[in-house]
């Protein structure tokens, strides 16, 4: 595989190579009685060894097998697959201004539709310049942090937004807009939330489902919505924007420490758990589904908080985990262990005398519940008494993915155990409701 032949391997890499042919040539294929002319395009690094990829007049792609009898003629040099940044539309300066910030993730993608092809955005303008609409919204500042998807964020990166979110809140703009892959997205919404306090303005975080080539993509949609927000909304917190249905008819959205993925491609896969969303984007009007929010005001002085302590992990329970799990995490002087437990908040008998060394060892332990819905009650059966006992701490309906990234934040705070209990008790940015329960916003 090379760069000038991306993708390719094999018996097609071989073919390609003895007729000199890139990718953006056209190149013709004739194969027993069929012959076929088109734009050579890249593949997958996934793809087999065996097939060579053109992009006809017509518009459409077709994969040809390569055999023996297959013949490959190189018609004619073509414009190599490029991405360059995309001018901006003229923008009206006096509407609110929105900062633009990207780190990756599909909705910082773009297709070529020459070849085909789907690559990161080369510049985050690419994101304003290919919505158009968003001009009549907001005057926009774009910059790229990042251009990872999200599996591959971190702690640190975290620490980097934040600190480029507050520079850019401090400068006087109207809200900040985060692109961001929908993966690990909850995380950091979770992590912004405790680190920027006390904000003016919102924060909206915005991803896609959907990547730019495919007709269903959302990344449009979510993008005006997120900009939309930013730019107008009566609210300063930090928010998920995304799909509230299949359909393009409204944008949820979900504060940054109750939202969770729930399905893996729908467009509408975020979901608040336990609360409503705080709002709801329909037809460019914002609906607030509650009044227990910050307010937006720009003369609100941020307070910036951006440390976390990456030695805290996430244990999902399961019959049969083997304590040793713990006991490794202790080993290597993990500081603070969320337990997933089961239910109401348990864990296995079994793990209670490593339980007990973590506590010992000033490691703080918290509990969350496996269930989506509902929260935990160590009250209720001897197990979860049991752990409370030891020193586990339940943590309400508090999420999971909060709950790691809080006691990480914690844990960065102060060095005293005492201090982090206290401030992992309390509800700093609506990560626990104080009641939970049933609520349909479907209304």
């Amino acid at each position: 595989m090379t760069e000038k032949l991306l993708g390719y391997k094999g018996k097609a890499l071989h073919f390609l190579k003895e007729v000199e042919a890139e990718v953006g040539d056209t190149i013709r294929v004739s194969k027993g009685k069929g012959t076929y002319e088109g734009v050579l395009i890249p593949r997958s690094e996934f793809s087999d060894g065996n097939h060579v990829v053109i992009k006809l007049k017509n518009g459409y792609n077709i994969g040809i097998l390569v055999t023996q009898e297959t013949k490959i003629e190189r018609v004619g040099a073509g414009q190599k697959p490029t991405f360059s940044t995309s001018p901006l539309p003229k923008q009206q300066e006096e509407l609110p201004e929105v900062t633009i910030l990207s780190t990756g993730g599909t909705i910082a993608s773009r297709v070529d539709y020459r070849t085909g092809g789907v690559r990161p955005a080369l510049n985050a303008n690419d994101l304003y310049s290919i919505v158009p609409e968003l001009s009549e919204i907001a005057t926009i500042k774009a910059e790229i942090l990042y251009t990872v998807f999200s599996e591959n964020i971190t702690p640190k990166h975290w620490i980097k937004l934040a600190k480029e979110i507050a520079k850019n809140i401090k400068e006087g703009v109207a809200g900040i807009v985060v692109a961001h892959g929908t993966d690990t997205i909850g995380y950091t919404a979770a992590a912004l939330s405790f680190a920027l306090q006390n904000i003016p303005v919102p924060i909206v975080l915005v991803g896609s489902q959907r990547s730019a080539d495919r007709p269903s993509s959302d990344a449009a949609t979510n993008l005006i919505g997120a900009v939309t927000v930013a730019s107008k909304a009566p609210f300063a917190e930090v928010v998920v924007a995304m799909h509230r249905t299949t359909s393009d008819k409204a944008i949820a959205l979900h504060r940054g420490t109750k939202v969770r993925k729930c399905h893996t491609s729908r467009r509408d896969a975020f979901k608040s758990i336990n609360t409503l969303p705080l709002a709801i984007l329909e037809d460019g009007e914002l609906r607030m589904l509650t009044q227990d929010y910050q307010r937006r005001n720009p003369k609100r002085e941020v307070i910036v908080k951006p440390s976390f302590n990456e030695k805290v992990a996430l244990v999902k329970f399961h019959p049969g985990l083997n304590r040793g799990v713990i006991d490794w995490y202790l080993d290597q002087g993990y500081e603070g262990i969320v337990l997933e437990g089961t239910g109401l908040g348990h864990v296995s008998s079994q793990c209670f005398a490593t339980l007990r060394r973590a506590i010992a060892e000033n490691c703080l332990v918290a509990m969350t519940s496996q269930c989506i819905w509902g929260r935990v009650n160590m009250n209720v059966y001897d197990t979860g008494r049991d752990l409370i006992k030891i020193g586990v701490i339940p943590l309400g309906d508090m999420l999971s993915e909060t709950a790691l990234v809080k006691i990480m934040w914690v844990l960065a705070q102060t060095k005293s155990v005492d201090e982090a209990k206290k401030l992992l008790a309390k509800n700093v940015t609506h990560e626990v409701s104080d009641r939970t329960v049933y609520q349909d916003y479907e209304r």
